[in-house]
C-alpha cells in the first residue's frame, strides 16, 4: 500500500494534458504556504523582467521595501531592494509549474529581454517538459510542465519505481486520507 493518492483537486494546477489550459493569474489574499524572497539592485528592472519575460504580475508593492508578484495561487515572489546581489546563479532553483502550451512563449518572452537568459526545453525523465531562468538578479527559476501521461512510457516505468502511480491504476477513492 502507498502512503500517496491523488489530491489534485487542491492544486491550482491543470490536469496534464495536451489541451491543459493555465488557470488565471490569482490575484486573492491568503495566508501565502510558501514563498521565494529574492534580492535584486534594481527593483524596477527586476519587476520588469519578472512581468513580462517570466508572466506574473504585481500584486502590491511598497515602494522602495518590496514588490509582490504572483502567477497562479501559491506562486508568490517577493521583490526586495539590495545592495548585496550575487554574481553568479547559485546551484539552487525554484520551479513554478506551467502548462505545455507556455513552454515556447515563455523562453521567447525571456530571450527577447535576455538572449542568453535561458537554458532548454528539456524533457525530465518524471514526465515534465523543462525550461530554466536565470533572471537578472541571478535567480535560479525553473517552469516546469507536465507532459500527457503515457502508461506504457519510460517515464511511467520511472514514475512507478518511485511508488507514483497513475489516477485509473489506484484502486478505492482515497476517502482515509481526506
Amino acid at each position: 500500500m502507498s502512503d500517496y493518492y491523488d489530491a489534485f483537486e487542491m492544486s491550482p494546477v491543470p490536469v496534464p494534458g495536451p489541451d491543459a489550459v493555465a488557470p488565471e493569474p490569482f490575484r486573492g489574499i491568503y495566508g501565502m504556504p510558501a514563498f521565494a524572497t529574492i534580492p535584486t539592485g534594481d527593483l524596477a528592472a527586476s519587476v520588469d523582467f519578472w512581468t513580462r519575460g517570466l508572466g506574473f504580475f504585481e500584486l502590491f508593492s511598497v515602494p522602495g521595501s518590496v514588490v509582490h508578484l504572483r502567477r497562479w495561487a501559491f506562486q508568490d515572489v517577493l521583490l526586495v531592494p539590495s545592495a548585496d546581489v550575487p554574481a553568479q546563479a547559485p546551484a539552487m532553483s525554484i520551479s513554478f509549474a506551467c502548462v505545455l502550451s507556455q513552454i515556447d512563449p515563455l523562453v521567447e518572452a525571456c530571450r527577447a529581454l535576455d538572449p542568453d537568459c535561458v537554458d532548454g526545453p528539456r524533457d525530465m525523465p518524471w514526465n515534465t517538459r523543462d525550461i530554466e531562468v536565470v533572471t537578472p538578479e541571478k535567480a535560479r527559476i525553473v517552469f516546469t510542465a507536465a507532459k500527457p501521461f503515457d502508461p506504457a512510457s519510460q517515464e511511467a516505468r520511472n514514475l512507478e519505481a518511485m511508488g507514483i502511480t497513475p489516477p485509473a491504476a489506484v484502486r478505492g477513492d482515497n476517502a482515509e486520507h481526506a
